[in-house]
C-alpha cells in the first residue's frame, strides 16, 4: 500500500461487540450475565433517574454477588478434591512420615516450653505448629487399617500426654482427633485395627486422663463445653465397640465424675443429658459397675435428681430423655441385690409412691422402678415396706384403670399392665402374715371387682398368646411339608414371639389367680370358676401356663429358684 492509499484508508466500521470482542462466544461472564436481564427490566441510559435505575443497579449487584459466591464454591470444591486426592495418595510411608512429624513437633513444643517457660511468645509458634499437625492427622480417621502405626510409633502415648496439655486449645484439638479416630462407623470397617487402637488407649489409662481433663475444663466457655461433649463421645465409642470395658472405665474415676456432673445445680444442657446416657450404658450389663454406684452414694444421688419430677414434668423432649435415662440408671442399679437395701434406706419407695399418686410423666417410670425393687426374694423387705407406707391404695387403682390409649410421652397399656401385675405377683411371693392378708383382702373389695379385672387380663393375653402359637404352628407345618427341620434357633424365635404377644404377663396373672384362689377365701375361688365357665376357659389351661412358668424359673443351680419352682408346681396341681 502506497502513501496515497494510506491516506485514503478508512477502517471497517461494521457492527462490533460492545466490549470490542469480535467473537460473541468469548464474552466475559460478568458482562454476559449483566445483559441477561429479565423481560420486566430494561437497561436505562442512566439519564432517567428513579425506580428503574435503582432496580437495575440492585439486580446487577445481586448477580455480581451470586457470581462471587459461585467462585468461592468452586474454590471450596477444589480444596475438597485436593483433600480427597491427598487421602488417596497416602501410603504407608506417608503415614509414617506424618506420625514422625507429629512426634517432632510434640518434642519441639516441650523443649520450647521448658526453655522459655516465662515467655509464652517464644513457644507460641511451636504450639501453632503442633495444633496444625494434630488437625492434619484427622485424615487417618478414614483409614482404620493403618491404626497399628499409631500404636507402633507410640503416637497414641503422645495423644494421651497431650490430653492434659497446658494449652486448652491443644487439648481440645486432641480430643476432637480421638473422637474421629474412635468413630464407631469407621471402626466397624476394620475391627482388627479398631481393637489395636482401643487396647492401646486402655493401656494408657485413657479414662483417668479424660476425666482429669474434663475436671479442668470450664463449661461456661462454649469451646470447652463442646470438648466435654466430645470426650463423652470418645467414651461412648469405646464402649459401643467393646462393652466389656464398662467396669474398667467406671473404676478409672469415670463413674464418680458422671455422678458429680449430674449433681451440679445448673440448668439443663446437652452435656448433662449425655452424662445420664453414658451412666445408663455403664450400668446395663455389669454388677461390678452397679456395686460401684452404690458405694459412691449413687442411689441417693439418682433419687435426689428424680425428686424434681415428682410434681413437675420435663419442659422439653430432651429433658424428658434425661429423666428416662435417670430412671433407667436406677432400674439397672437395682438389679444388684445390695443396692435394694440402699434404695429402701434412701426412702426410694416413698418417692416412687408419691410419683404414682401424681398424674405426671414420671408415674410410668416410677412403676417400673418399683417392679425392679420388689422382684425376687431379695425384694422382700421392699415389698413389706410398700404395704407399710399404704402403697396398696396407690397401686390397685392403677391395676383397675390402666391408661386408655398411648399419649405423647405416655406408655403403652401392655407395659403398664406388665409392671402392675409383676409388682402384685412379687408381693404375693414375698409377703407373710398380716401384710399378705391385707393384700389378699384387696381382691374381696367392691364385690370381687379386682378378681373380675384379673380374669379380664387373663383372657386378654391368653387369646393373644394362643393366636401367636397358632400362627407359629402353621409355619412349622409348612416347613416340615417342605422337608425342612425346625431347629433350635427357630424354637427360640417361637418363644420370643409368644413373649411379645404377652406370655410373661399371662404367666404372672395366672400365678396371682392360683395364689388368691388358694388363700382360703371361698368367694374368690368360686368367682374365678364362675368366670372360667362363663367365658369358655379351663383350669387345665391355667395349669399348663403355670407349669411352663415354673420350668423357666427352675433352670440353673440356685436352690431358692428350685424351691420356688416346686412351690408353684404344687399350687398348679392343687388349683
Amino acid at each position: 500500500m502506497n502513501i496515497g492509499e494510506l491516506l485514503d484508508y478508512k477502517p471497517n466500521l461494521g457492527k462490533r461487540d460492545i466490549d470490542g470482542n469480535d467473537n460473541p462466544s468469548e464474552k466475559p461472564k460478568k458482562k454476559a450475565a449483566r445483559l441477561q436481564l429479565g423481560n420486566d427490566m430494561s437497561v436505562t441510559s442512566g439519564i432517567k433517574r428513579g425506580f428503574n435505575t435503582v432496580q437495575t443497579t440492585q439486580s446487577i449487584s445481586n448477580i455480581e454477588e451470586e457470581e462471587r459466591q459461585m467462585k468461592l464454591l468452586e474454590m471450596v470444591e477444589g480444596q475438597i478434591q485436593i483433600s480427597a486426592d491427598a487421602i488417596e495418595t497416602l501410603d504407608d510411608q506417608s503415614i509414617k512420615k506424618m506420625i514422625l512429624s507429629f512426634e517432632k513437633r510434640v518434642l519441639k513444643n516441650q523443649e520450647m516450653r521448658i526453655k522459655f517457660s516465662d515467655n509464652p511468645e517464644k513457644f507460641m509458634e511451636s504450639e501453632l505448629d503442633l495444633n496444625d499437625i494434630v488437625s492434619e492427622m484427622k485424615v487417618l480417621a478414614t483409614m482404620p487399617e493403618h491404626y497399628h502405626y499409631l500404636v507402633e510409633l507410640r503416637a497414641v502415648n503422645s495423644f494421651l500426654a497431650l490430653v492434659n496439655h497446658a494449652n486448652a486449645d491443644i487439648s481440645i484439638a486432641v480430643i476432637d482427633l480421638l473422637q474421629e479416630l474412635t468413630d464407631i462407623d469407621t471402626l466397624t470397617e476394620n475391627e482388627e485395627g479398631a481393637e489395636v487402637l482401643i487396647d492401646a488407649l486402655m493401656d494408657g489409662q485413657v479414662s483417668s486422663l479424660l476425666v482429669q481433663n474434663m475436671d479442668r475444663l470450664d463449661e461456661t466457655v462454649k469451646e470447652e463445653a463442646e470438648a466435654v461433649h466430645h470426650t463423652l463421645g470418645v467414651i461412648e465409642n469405646m464402649i459401643e465397640l467393646k462393652p466389656e470395658l464398662c467396669p474398667v472405665l467406671a473404676q478409672q474415676d469415670l463413674l464418680q465424675w458422671l455422678l458429680k456432673r449430674l449433681k451440679l445445680k445448673k440448668e439443663f444442657d446437652a452435656n448433662k443429658l449425655y452424662c445420664a446416657e453414658i451412666l445408663s450404658i455403664l450400668l446395663q450389663r455389669h454388677d461390678e459397675t452397679r456395686k460401684l454406684l452404690g458405694e459412691h452414694d449413687g442411689i441417693d444421688i439418682l433419687l435426689q435428681l428424680l425428686a424434681v419430677y415428682k410434681r413437675n414434668d420435663p419442659i422439653s423432649s430432651e429433658e424428658t430423655e434425661l429423666m428416662e435415662n435417670l430412671f433407667n440408671c436406677l432400674c439397672s442399679s437395682l438389679l444388684y441385690e445390695g443396692n435394694r437395701s440402699l434404695f429402701l434406706k434412701g426412702e426410694g419407695l416413698q418417692l416412687m409412691n408419691l410419683m404414682l399418686r401424681e398424674k405426671k410423666m414420671s408415674r410410668n417410670s416410677a412403676l417400673k422402678v418399683l417392679d425392679h425393687a420388689m422382684t425376687g426374694y431379695h425384694g422382700a423387705d421392699n415389698c413389706a415396706k410398700f404395704v407399710e407406707i399404704l402403697g396398696l391404695r396407690t397401686l390397685f387403682p392403677l391395676f383397675m384403670r390402666p391408661p386408655k390409649k398411648q399419649k405423647k410421652g405416655g406408655v403403652r397399656v401392655k407395659v403398664h399392665e406388665e409392671h402392675v401385675v409383676s409388682i402384685i405377683s412379687s408381693m404375693l411371693r414375698n409377703l407373710q402374715g398380716p401384710q399378705r392378708q391385707r393384700l389378699i383382702s384387696k381382691f374381696t373389695e367392691s364385690d370381687l371387682a379386682k378378681v373380675d379385672r384379673l380374669m379380664e387380663i387373663h383372657f386378654k393375653y391368653y387369646s393373644r398368646v394362643q393366636a401367636a402359637e397358632n400362627k407359629l404352628e402353621k409355619e412349622k407345618a409348612m416347613l416340615q411339608a417342605e422337608g425342612k427341620d425346625w431347629d433350635e434357633e427357630m424354637e427360640d424365635e417361637h418363644y420370643m414371639s409368644r413373649l411379645d404377644a404377652g406370655l410373661f404377663i399371662l404367666q404372672q396373672v395366672d400365678y396371682i389367680i392360683v395364689e388368691v384362689a388358694s388363700s382360703g377365701l371361698s368367694a374368690i375361688k368360686q368367682r374365678i370358676q364362675q368366670i372360667l365357665n362363663l367365658r369358655g376357659g379351663s383350669v387345665k389351661s391355667i395349669r399348663t401356663i403355670l407349669r411352663e412358668y415354673a420350668g423357666s424359673i427352675g433352670e440353673g443351680e440356685d436352690e431358692s429358684a428350685k424351691t420356688e419352682q416346686q412351690r408353684i408346681m404344687g399350687l398348679a396341681d392343687k388349683f
